[in-house]
């Protein structure tokens, strides 16, 4: 077959391409550059007009000074507690309810699953004061299971690994039973392993979500025994530090950096369940 001719219509949308590519990249990438930069300045820097982007100096201290504002290595373990228990309790979860949706047949499946699709539509900030009345009255305020029982299932998961499943061919499964396989053996052998990449971004995206939420712990805890990172960095504008912006970005780096680690060694997996395959 012949090459198609690079005409100048075709030049000309190329270059419109590649550079609306590289005009929403530094949308994305010239915050958190900015952050990070700040975060490495120096206080005379962080107040000059016009604003200095590249520091003269790094002031790598300014991590220390944050770190040190509070307790944060304490605010750090709860985040990792609730984070990954939260985790667990959701791939404990999530995963046989996608399955018994997309694949076992029952009496009302159609109507629970539009149910569970409904909390998609329900803002956290509309439930918390009913929920936060309920954990009141069985004293689990500044708990740790206030901060994980609201989260051991997602709608979103739910519906996300469930399309997964649906792709999967028919006969696989029946294959497997054939063979005598429990639904179990099914879920674990063949259905977890095929849907991979989808389950992991589900649970990044649970990572991220509960990592950074600051709404929910701030609502629920009043003690800094069981606060977690996202309530402390918020914290650090009520302390001696409040006035100095290098101090605000250095902690906001501690908080950000867990997920910008992940998201490097889990980016081939998240563009795997996000581009379109089609089954052979």
């Amino acid at each position: 077959m012949e090459k198609k001719r690079a005409t100048p219509m075709r030049i000309i949308k190329r270059i419109l391409n590649i550079a609306g590519l590289i005009i929403l990249a530094a949308l994305f990438i010239l915050p958190f550059l900015w952050m990070i930069l700040t975060a490495v300045k120096s206080f005379a820097e962080t107040m000059t007009y016009p604003p200095v982007f590249f520091p003269s100096e790094l002031h790598f201290e300014n991590f220390v000074k944050a770190w040190k504002s509070g307790p944060f290595l304490k605010y750090f373990l709860n985040s990792c507690i609730v984070t990954i228990v939260v985790i667990v309790m959701q791939f404990l979860v999530t995963i046989p309810a996608a399955y018994a949706y997309a694949r076992c047949r029952f009496r009302g499946k159609n109507i629970m699953f539009g149910i569970t699709l409904t909390t998609l539509m329900i803002p956290t900030q509309l439930i918390f004061v009913p929920m936060f009345l309920l954990f009141s009255k069985m004293k689990l305020i500044n708990s740790y299971l206030s901060l994980i029982l609201p989260f051991c299932a997602s709608g979103f998961g739910i519906f996300m690994v469930r399309q997964r499943f649906m792709q999967i061919p028919e006969e696989l499964i029946e294959a497997a039973r054939l063979d005598n396989a429990s639904e179990l053996k099914i879920l674990t052998h063949v259905m977890i392993p095929m849907a991979r990449p989808t389950i992991t971004t589900m649970l990044l995206l649970t990572f991220i979500s509960r990592w950074n939420d600051y709404f929910w712990p701030m609502v629920m805890t009043t003690k800094d025994s069981v606060r977690t990172l996202s309530v402390g960095v918020a914290m650090l504008r009520e302390t001696e530090a409040a006035a100095s912006w290098n101090t605000l970005m250095a902690g906001n780096v501690i908080l950000v950096l867990p997920i910008l680690i992940l998201f490097i060694f889990a980016q081939k997996q998240i563009i795997q369940a996000f581009a379109y395959s089609g089954e052979k």
